[in-house]
């Protein structure tokens, strides 16, 4: 029998074989070269970005993971697959338990500001901008179509659910780049931007385990997306409007402190599963 024609190959195959680093290129094309080619004007003209800039790359950069996501659904699970997924962004919590999880991001925040506020400078004092909240909303309910949705369930084929979790956090932070000096109050972050940047990955990383504990106990899309708008909500909410680029990275590094002693409590209690053996 001769060789299949490389033109009947399953195209599908390698998608199936790596779905995980299909999913990662597909978002990170479609959003850096769709925040890319917002601002290619600007650019080809050596003209400055400004913040405004920065904050309408955003809402493009968004339709990474949730294209991602639901078009690899698609391709790679089929129609039940897809089906599956959309039932999962459908599911609650039945355990009211879990729904305090959405304290941790502002508790911390607010109590890390109010610290430094009391015990090193003024400066820290904590912003009430509670419009932005609706910085989060879009922010939690698209991205968690693709990094819980899609991204976490297939790494954690193969691997612990911490590690897959972790793995996800840095390349989550990662895939901030192209925005990340017009994120926080301090913008741009000049000298400062390399210390900013890892210290909003480290607290990132820190974020996405926490949001994967609650999905690996729950199987709930809606609780992580309302703990991805709460974060992102909070950080919006409370950073302190005065602090310079340095003064912000310093409280993100403390900030990123007290959610990794979070992590460690999870690990001392869940281990890298994230999950307890008995039911909740």
């Amino acid at each position: 029998m001769s060789a299949e024609p490389p033109s009947t190959i399953d195209r599908t195959g390698l998608l199936s074989s790596y779905p995980a680093v299909a999913y990662f290129l597909l978002t990170y094309a479609i959003s850096w070269s769709g925040a890319l080619l917002l601002v290619a004007p600007k650019l080809l003209r050596g003209q400055a970005l400004s913040k405004l800039d920065g904050l309408l790359m955003f809402p493009i950069m968004l339709l990474g993971p949730s294209v991602a996501g639901i078009t690899l659904t698609r391709i790679v699970d089929h129609k039940t697959g897809l089906k599956a997924l959309f039932s999962r962004m459908r599911k609650l919590p039945s355990a009211a338990h879990w729904y305090l999880l959405l304290l941790i991001p502002p508790v911390l925040i607010f109590a890390v500001l109010l610290s430094l506020k009391t015990f090193v400078s003024p400066t820290f004092t904590p912003n009430h901008f509670w419009i932005g909240i609706l910085f989060g909303i879009p922010a939690g309910f698209f991205e968690e179509i693709g990094w819980t949705g899609f991204a976490l369930p297939k790494l954690m084929r193969g691997h612990a659910a911490f590690h897959s979790a972790a793995l996800l956090g840095i390349l989550w932070a990662c895939w901030h780049i192209p925005v990340i000096d017009y994120l926080g109050t301090a913008t741009p972050h000049g000298s400062s931007w390399l210390s900013y940047f890892l210290a909003f990955a480290t607290a990132m990383t820190a974020v996405r385990i926490i949001i994967s504990w609650s999905y690996v106990n729950t199987g709930s899309v809606p609780l992580a997306q309302f703990l991805h708008m709460i974060s992102t909500g909070s950080l919006v909410i409370f950073s302190p409007a005065r602090a310079t680029a340095s003064e912000e990275a310093m409280w993100y590094w403390i900030y990123a402190a007290a959610l990794w002693v979070v992590v460690a409590m999870v690990l001392w209690r869940y281990g890298y599963g994230l999950r307890k053996t008995r039911r909740y």
